[in-house]
């Protein structure tokens, strides 16, 4: 088999994720502290892929080009290209077939984590050399997905987000193709949504007798297009986090399990229970950060509690009287509290926005 190349899809409004999409990709959100495109970008890395093409919309395409750049800072080379409108998967992949080529390749939907990457299931792509391999994984709603039905070690048939689907497998949103997928992907027409549906391209092939393998992935997977599945997977890439203090505390703040603090972050009366990471350059000072708390650059908390939460660079959070919990704030979010009855508190906030709490 030649040499694979990645097809990263970054383009898509985002709707599922605003405010915060409004004024930011929802691929460059970040997991951790690392945007989650930057996931994607290196798993492939690790897999031995070093072409990478990323598929980017015109209203967020810039911001994207200027996170990941050239790809040199992850050992790799990335070619942008552009996608008018965000007209479906098969039409993401037609966009780029002059980029590709004759070559076999890794498609990876950009708001996509996987555990383990996918190192392991390249190398079944190149041994078997199938015309498709696709990731699967049981979910309880598969209704709201791609599903694939089985019939023993061969995918029969595709449906998108069926209304009676035929199995629990859903597809995971990473896909492994030769270039036999082109000519099924210009045979389809436009799905009742107006989308030319990677399902209906999937499934020509399979009506072609071209040879569809499933895998079913074994290790967490997450589609971090929804708050609660962006929290979801700041728990789990945090539970795995390595810890080390590169900042500095003061004599009254403690650290409790597994906690990253990056240099230039200064703790002062403050206590920090892992899971967690600190950005470089916070600032947090008489303050309680609980476990999932993912706290970014130059953040300023100060007389509060926040737990499970994802905080973007350069937003302060000051004087709360309730824990804020199971939020994601966006960057330069002032959020502040006046006297009042003690409640939680849960926000969805965009950039550059400025709350006051009575």
């Amino acid at each position: 088999m030649k040499a694979l190349k990645g097809l990263i899809l970054s383009g898509g409004a985002g709707t599922r994720l605003r405010p915060i999409t409004h004024t930011s990709a929802k691929q460059l959100v970040p997991v951790a502290n690392k945007p989650v495109l930057f996931y994607g970008i290196e798993a492939l890395v690790e897999a031995g892929i070093t072409d990478i093409g990323v598929i980017i919309a015109p209203e967020t395409g810039e911001e994207i080009r200027q996170a990941a750049g050239d790809g040199s800072g992850f050992g790799a080379r990335i070619t942008y290209i552009e996608q008018e409108a965000p007209l479906g998967l098969a039409h993401a992949l037609l966009t780029a077939e002059d980029y590709l080529g004759l070559s076999p390749f890794v498609m990876y939907l950009g708001v996509n984590l996987l555990r383990d990457g996918i190192t392991d299931l390249v190398e079944v792509f190149r041994r078997s050399e199938p015309d498709a391999l696709i990731l699967l994984t049981r979910v309880d709603d598969p209704s709201s997905y791609g599903v694939a039905e089985l019939n023993g070690e061969r995918v029969v048939g595709l449906v998108e987000k069926p209304k009676d689907p035929p199995s629990d497998l859903a597809l995971v949103g990473v896909y492994m193709f030769t270039p036999a997928i082109f000519e099924a992907a210009h045979s389809i027409e436009p799905s009742p949504r107006g989308e030319l549906e990677i399902t209906d391209a999937i499934d020509t092939l399979i009506e072609s007798d071209r040879r569809v393998e499933p895998h079913i992935v074994k290790g967490w997977w997450k589609d971090t297009g929804m708050l609660e599945d962006m929290l979801e997977a700041n728990r789990l890439v945090l539970e795995d986090i390595e810890p080390r203090i590169d900042g500095e505390l003061d004599s009254e703040s403690r650290v409790e399990g597994r906690v990253a603090i990056e240099k230039g972050a200064k703790l002062q009366r403050t206590i920090v229970r892992g899971p967690a990471i600190i950005g470089a350059g916070a600032q947090l000072s008489d303050s309680y950060i609980g476990p999932y708390t993912a706290i970014d650059r130059d953040v300023v908390i100060t007389g509060s509690e926040v737990e499970h939460s994802i905080v973007l660079a350069g937003s302060s959070i000051r004087n709360l009287h309730a824990r804020m919990e199971a939020s994601l704030l966006g960057k330069n979010v002032s959020l502040s509290r006046s006297e009042g009855m003690p409640k939680t508190l849960r926000f969805l906030v965009g950039d550059n926005a400025d709350i006051s709490i009575p």
